[in-house]
């Protein structure tokens, strides 16, 4: 593996795994598959929601509302959820069977009570950077492989800012799952990457190439 390449874990925390607050379907499978490619790469980065408890995402937090409503907070549209990766705790502790071993950068974000951060990289409203673009590119690094949870949202969002900040930008599909409110919402999700310029490759596929040298 070219050495200006970096592989990003998005919030494989144990609130979105089997037994969380807010499980992403099967999203326990891609722990093996994500240990695999650990070892493949110079920088592995780990990014976690690390929520206060007053956070704005909580349907807990908006009174006469429930988990799935859709309101609006400082103009911009915030689906509630239940509360999940609070400060701390079990919840917002990476996956046990995670190799963390092997991760050298943990970026934390949802920080801020008063906006939700989908993006490794930014806030919802794009207001304030978590840093992984500083920390990418101060190590020299154009090429992300992105994994984890939820391929429609963190996920996606990850990865489109990652483009669009001039990274050459792949999606491991099959190390990612996703939520799938809809049953469509995955599918949509990964014909907007594609469209908008990520490249999907298989974990085997990537495999193959950096054992013969040609990524």
């Amino acid at each position: 593996m070219q050495e200006n390449s970096a592989l990003i874990i998005v919030d494989l925390q144990n609130d979105f795994c089997g037994g969380g607050s807010l499980p992403v379907p099967g999203g326990d499978e891609i722990v093996p598959i994500i240990n695999r490619l650990m070892g493949c790469f110079p920088l592995v980065v780990a990014t976690q929601d690390w929520h206060p408890r007053n956070h704005v995402s909580f349907a807990s937090n908006h009174p006469g509302h429930k988990v799935g409503d859709i309101i609006e907070v400082g103009g911009l549209k915030q689906i509630l959820w239940p509360e999940h990766c609070v400060q701390g705790t079990f919840g917002a502790d990476l996956h046990p069977e995670l190799n963390r071993g092997k991760i050298h950068l943990t970026i934390y974000k949802g920080t801020d009570s008063e906006i939700d951060s989908y993006s490794g990289f930014f806030d919802n409203a794009r207001r304030r950077s978590t840093g992984l673009e500083r920390e990418l590119k101060e190590r020299g690094i154009r090429r992300v492989y992105i994994t984890g949870l939820a391929t429609d949202y963190c996920v996606k969002y990850t990865a489109l800012d990652a483009l669009e900040l001039g990274f050459e930008t792949w999606l491991i599909a099959e190390a990612c799952r996703g939520v799938n409110v809809e049953p469509s919402d995955v599918a949509k999700a990964l014909d907007q990457m594609r469209g908008a310029g990520v490249r999907l490759i298989t974990s085997e596929k990537l495999v193959a190439e950096i054992s013969t040298g040609t990524v």
